[in-house]
């Protein structure tokens, strides 16, 4: 139990207040009267679609400003409990107040944290793709780690995880992993995650028991709305179907089921074996190849404005994010933001990650860096 004084209670009041700021509280209870008067007009749903957007944002709106208002009525209960305390020493009270006051810190670091998702895409859902890098049968055992990390990191926080493709590796791990994941700010979420992971520990395929250093690739992509438009000419795809098979080399069925689709134009593979039927397969490939699509063509936009402003200076570690040490010590360091920890266990077989996936938000919002590139 933390403990309670007015300057632990000043400090969240404050924080308060700047959350309410950044989210734009006030104005929200406008726009919310607002856009429920425009539900309420007939003629309403001819345009389903429309109308469809506008209830989800509306929903949106509520959420972040009942989010804000259950935070102020927890805040108004811990001073009381507190002041009540004081005056009556009375140790019950205190450990109410207490209690409210840790509720309290994590629902505000929520909104804290997506307050600072401005893109509405932040919002949805992505699309998380895992691939070993350097270090042979190491990454593809480094690789199957990091994927049961982040499904455990997603059940953490009551997000839905569908594995579009798991393919079992001959000799250990996985060759590869691409899934998605579905709620609320997911996307913005993960995003902090795309990078290279880097993993040190004794080799458990060597025989002298030697340390081995193993790299694995984070993608994260975001799920595209239907109404965001990627141009795709079927005449670009080479699509090719097979035989699936589930973790651990067992088949999935005896069908053509899985799907590999190509973009001839980029080069650009996607590969789908989840669902056993092949139309569910093909939905869900053609699904990730938008998304990469569209994040290559924002990359390219990208680069023709480093273009404009100059060369960049890279940073040391490259496109290395994260650094796992099993050996000799213990630790998990994220190499940008600083943030790390002793708990390796937490981390790799718990999915506690809130605390490196926070610490980059607020890293970026502090102005330290720009947003690293995929």
């Amino acid at each position: 139990m933390a403990d309670v004084t007015a300057e632990r209670i000043g400090a969240l009041r404050d924080k308060l207040a700047r959350v309410e700021g950044y989210l734009h509280i006030e104005e929200r209870r406008i726009e919310i009267a607002e856009m429920e008067a425009k539900s309420a007009e007939p003629g309403f749903w001819d345009d389903a679609e429309a109308a469809r957007a506008h209830m989800a944002k509306l929903a949106a709106n509520k959420q972040d400003v009942e989010g804000v208002d259950s935070a102020r009525s927890k805040l108004e209960d811990a001073e009381a409990a507190f002041q009540l305390a004081s005056e009556m020493d009375d140790a019950d009270l205190l450990a109410e107040a207490s209690d409210l006051l840790d509720t309290l810190e994590g629902d505000l670091s929520e909104l804290e944290l997506a307050s600072w998702f401005t893109d509405d895409l932040d919002h949805g859902d992505a699309i998380v793709t895992v691939t070993p890098g350097q270090g042979g049968l190491e990454a593809q055992d480094w690789c199957e780690m990091l994927f049961r990390m982040y499904l455990r990191y997603c059940d953490r926080r009551g997000w839905k995880v569908t594995v579009n493709d798991a393919p079992a590796a001959e000799v250990i791990g996985i060759d590869r992993a691409t899934f998605t994941v579905s709620g609320t700010n997911a996307y913005g979420m993960l995003r902090s995650e795309r990078g290279v992971h880097r993993l040190v520990r004794i080799s458990p395929t060597d025989d002298k028991k030697r340390r081995q250093t193993t790299f694995a690739g984070v993608e994260v992509l975001p799920v595209l709305p239907e109404d965001v438009e990627v141009d795709i000419d079927p005449k670009d795809l080479r699509i090719d179907v097979y035989h699936a098979s589930g973790h651990g080399g067992q088949g999935v069925n005896t069908t053509d089921s899985a799907v590999r689709i190509t973009h001839l134009p980029t080069g650009t593979v996607v590969t789908c074996q989840n669902e056993r039927s092949q139309i569910q397969n093909k939905a869900f490939a053609m699904n990730i190849l938008r998304s990469r699509l569209y994040e290559m063509e924002l990359e390219k936009r990208e680069a023709e404005l480093d273009e404009l402003r100059g060369p960049k200076h890279d940073i040391g570690f490259g496109n290395q994010i994260r650094s796992y040490v099993l050996y000799p010590y213990q630790m998990v360091k994220d190499l940008r933001t600083g943030v790390e920890t002793g708990n390796v266990e937490a981390v790799l077989d718990d999915g506690d990650l809130d605390d490196f996936v926070v610490g980059y938000h607020r890293w970026v919002v502090d102005g330290r860096k720009s947003e690293p590139e995929a």
